[in-house]
């Protein structure tokens, strides 16, 4: 087990802005050195799944206005029960078993920051999901 645990820690990328501190709550910590990492390095899948997603509802995200698609991706995410599960699935395949079981204390609070992050980083995105571009891939 020690390699996996090396392995996944080696390959996440550091965020030097996510800082902890001693007055940092225990969600915030976990946010900054396990759950931003990962998504970070998990962002090229998660933009791939977003993209899949569009194309399975077909594709009426093009038809949308800037403001009614960063809706979509909003409902797509907190709606979308079986869609928001395999992003979050995506995330918690990449802990150790520590963070895991940190994770199991506190999953209804972490999942809230898991998904508005994922969430956010799909939207600085947006200009990824255009329509020339998505039907290239198919």
């Amino acid at each position: 087990m020690a390699s996996r645990l090396n392995n996944l820690l080696s390959i996440r990328p550091q965020i030097l802005s996510a800082k902890v501190y001693e007055s940092t709550s225990a969600e915030e910590s976990f946010q900054n050195t396990t759950l931003r990492p990962i998504i970070k390095l998990q962002h090229d899948l998660l933009v791939a799944v977003f993209k899949n997603y569009i194309r399975k509802h077909k594709n009426v995200f093009f038809d949308l206005t800037l403001e009614q698609q960063l809706k979509y991706i909003s409902n797509a995410i907190q709606k979308d029960i079986k869609f928001r599960n395999s992003l979050k699935g995506m995330v918690i395949g990449q802990f150790t078993v520590a963070e895991y079981e940190i994770y199991t204390k506190n999953s209804s609070a972490l999942n809230k920051r898991m998904t508005n992050i994922i969430k956010e980083r799909l939207i600085e995105s947006i200009q990824l999901f255009n329509e020339k571009e998505s039907l290239q891939e198919l």
